[in-house]
């Protein structure tokens, strides 16, 4: 049976789906500035050791860990450019509840997310225009203006509209706050399937190489939060989940905005799963881990 071709996948260039994944970003973006107080994140910032560590590793060590993998391995280009978009991807919308599995706090994962929401209009372009300088095939694919502006409008406008109805209308925000999540979480939920139906019959085109690459990203971004974080154990699943948990809908989006999203939609699938199959074992071994440390504290 012939491999299926990028071009049988049509639904991939959809209008629609650009419009799902800017609804789908908007949405989780407001939830999150509505869910928390910019006094809570005034909070986190005001330790700076903390803050400090928790960027390094999320948004400076994991990029670096894809460039060095990129560097040594030879990779096909739709590949690297799916990496790139992924490091450059910071603050996936779910990584809170998927911190709270892992037994961590989820005051400080909340501070976390909305922080790297705040400096995605930032980081995401800074981030690709490194890859560009480094490599060829990624700065003939990605413009890198282009992805500043929108995601400004679909990361920082939704974010800041949350946090203002949060400071001067809490009672509202405060009834609005769990439906959005809900409704945010489920329409994300909806675009990670449609992708993966999308992606998964090309998903022959990342194996071997590709997928040892995208392997070896997952667990070494486990390895950089967990090790990171060794000073405090609620922050060392947190850190951990953050570094593994790449944004999927803004690497999406970016792909969509450069028209290639054809060509990156199977590396962002093998990337999703993956990271699942680490990432879940992980937040298993972590809760009962401190679990058992909090019976051994109240024993003594």
């Amino acid at each position: 049976m012939a491999t299926p071709s990028i071009s049988h996948f049509k639904g991939m260039d959809h209008p629609l789906l650009l419009i799902l994944v800017k609804i789908t970003i908007f949405s989780l973006m407001l939830a999150i500035g509505s869910n928390l107080s910019f006094e809570k994140m005034l909070s986190f910032w005001r330790k700076p050791a903390l803050v400090f560590r928790a960027l390094l590793a999320v948004i400076v060590l994991v990029p670096l860990v894809v460039i060095f993998l990129l560097k040594l391995f030879k990779l096909p280009s739709e590949v690297m450019i799916g990496l790139a978009l992924l490091a450059a991807s910071p603050g996936a919308p779910l990584s809170t509840k998927r911190t709270q599995r892992a037994g961590g706090s989820l005051s400080y994962a909340a501070s976390l997310q909305l922080t790297l929401a705040i400096l995605a209009v930032f980081v995401t372009p800074l981030t690709l225009a490194i890859f560009a300088a480094l490599f060829e095939s990624i700065s003939q694919k990605v413009a890198i203006l282009e992805v500043a502006r929108q995601v400004m409008m679909v990361q920082i406008l939704p974010v800041s509209l949350g946090l203002l109805i949060q400071k001067f209308a809490p009672t509202f925000a405060e009834k609005i706050a769990q439906p959005l999540t809900f409704i945010a979480n489920g329409v994300f939920s909806i675009l990670v399937i449609l992708a993966c139906i999308l992606g998964l019959p090309l998903f022959s085109r990342v194996w071997q190489l590709p997928l040892v690459a995208i392997a070896i990203m997952v667990i070494a971004s486990l390895g950089i939060g967990h090790v990171l974080g060794r000073l405090d154990d609620d922050m060392r699943s947190i850190l951990a989940i953050f570094c593994i948990a790449r944004n999927f809908g803004l690497a999406l989006f970016i792909a969509i905005l450069n028209h290639i999203q054809q060509q990156v939609i199977p590396t962002l699938v093998a990337y999703v799963i993956l990271g699942a199959f680490v990432g879940v074992p992980y937040s298993i071994w972590n809760k009962r881990r401190l679990a058992g440390l909090s019976r051994e504290i109240n024993s003594l």
